[in-house]
């Protein structure tokens, strides 16, 4: 893992090559040192330490773009990427909205949360790992096919030749354990997961319990009757929903010509019940960072305000396609081209209790199969296999299997009952979200 001076030499390296060869550039470089252990049949059966460095160019020459990367810092390599980039250049079509545009930024991140130093052993975190297994088979599962446990220490920085200038380092930590259930005939799986920036804030037991008692309570579920429910997804669910038609959010699907709320600004595109925002700081987020993937302050912006589209999310090239304000929300990794992303995406609380969310009969889904391959992100329209529970009145009546769920995002999201007023995290902490209740999806069971 290369230190930070290291780093900066290396940067500095390419910039002036840029620099001299007539080009505007920016440079990520970052270095982590990452470990990893899962356990099989009571003994550790994996134990990987990685560490490794990367930086990578965009360079901008006669409004032509390009990138390039590079693994090792020894200057020969640098040159050569720098070389690299300006000959691809000069074969990428003129784009004059594409620019290095931050200048003089001076951004670290500065949230003690993100980078906590952590005294725990090597002997407790392999103990936390064949615990996971243990615990499952100890409750009542077969195995534990998918477990581990893992931890990252990272250092990102960023320069350009307009002299910016930031930095960002963090630490975070995870662990999770499916359980196998097999029981006369019939089986079933489900896992439970925990993250955190230190060793403590890890739940194994959690891990162990949910994935255990969601299995068995799955094990006997059946198709329900083809027809219209009520759907609450679970959270996790939630998120990689909204995450398979995240284009309809992106200034760079919009630029593309391809985003089916490019021309949508302003107007009505959910249910009045429904606000969305991109929030640079949650406590306890994961993507907690001062600057974007091009060096300006990251910051909050509402892209559905109750129900309402507000913005997209624009880094400094869409927002010049577009002649509006940058979102900074520019996602750029030193092996990649320059995009967009989200860094916490956040649905507000609504007005309603627990109870009325969930009164009356509903469908909860807790696992939905293909979500990306069955989703079309364009049209909107989606088709998942899907597992959970027939409910009515908060309780759990009867386990649900082999069904699958269809519908329109677009439309779905329209068509809410209800919004709860307690706010959750996924697994991942990027995604928060209260539980919502949406009408009339279509499910084919029996």
């Amino acid at each position: 893992m290369a230190d930070q001076q290291t780093l900066q030499h290396a940067m500095e390296q390419v910039l002036e090559l840029a620099t001299s060869a007539g080009a505007d550039a920016d440079v990520l470089a970052s270095s982590s040192h990452n470990l990893s252990l899962k356990a099989n049949n009571g003994e550790l059966d994996e134990y990987k330490v990685t560490s490794g460095q990367v930086i990578g160019v965009r360079v901008v020459k006669d409004d032509k773009v390009a990138t390039s990367y590079s693994e090792s810092l020894h200057p020969d390599s640098l040159k050569l990427m720098v070389e690299q980039a300006l000959q691809s250049a000069q074969f990428t079509k003129a784009d004059a909205h594409q620019r290095i545009q931050a200048k003089n930024s001076r951004l670290t991140t500065d949230s003690p949360e993100i980078y906590q130093q952590d005294d725990v052993d090597i002997e407790q975190k392999i103990s936390l790992s064949l615990a996971l297994e243990k615990g499952v088979i100890e409750k009542g599962a077969k195995s534990a096919p998918y477990n581990g446990f893992g931890e990252s220490d990272s250092l990102s920085m960023l320069a350009n030749t307009h002299g910016a200038f930031c930095q960002h380092q963090e630490r975070s930590t995870y662990c999770y354990t499916y359980a196998l259930i097999d029981q006369d005939g019939k089986q079933a799986m489900h896992g439970g997961m925990s993250s955190g920036r230190r060793f403590a804030e890890l739940d194994p037991n959690y891990c162990i319990n949910h994935g255990v008692d969601t299995a068995l309570a799955l094990l006997d579920g059946g198709p329900v009757a083809t027809g219209k429910y009520a759907v609450i997804f679970n959270l996790s669910e939630l998120s990689s929903l909204f995450g398979a038609f995240g284009m309809c959010l992106s200034g760079q699907s919009a630029m593309k010509g391809i985003n089916p709320w490019r021309d949508a600004l302003h107007q009505q595109v959910a249910s009045s019940l429904l606000t969305v925002s991109d929030l640079a700081y949650v406590k306890g987020g994961s993507a907690i960072k001062a600057f974007d993937s091009e060096g300006f302050a990251t910051q909050d912006t509402i892209l559905i305000g109750e129900g309402q589209l507000q913005s997209l999310l624009h880094n400094s090239h869409t927002a010049s396609y577009f002649n509006i304000a940058n979102t900074a929300n520019a996602a750029r990794s030193a092996k990649g081209g320059l995009g967009v992303s989200s860094r916490h995406l956040v649905i507000a609380e609504g007005q309603s209790n627990d109870a009325e969310v969930t009164a009356g009969e509903y469908l909860e889904l807790v696992e939905l199969q293909g979500v990306h391959s069955g989703a079309d992100a364009i049209s909107g329209d989606f088709s998942f296999g899907a597992s959970g529970f027939l409910c009515r009145d908060g309780k759990r009546i009867q386990p649900v299997r082999g069904i699958t769920v269809a519908g329109n995002f677009y439309q779905m999201i329209k068509a809410i009952d209800a919004v709860g007023n307690q706010l959750e995290n996924d697994y991942e902490r990027d995604f928060f979200a209260p539980k919502i209740r949406f009408s009339g999806l279509s499910i084919a069971g029996k």
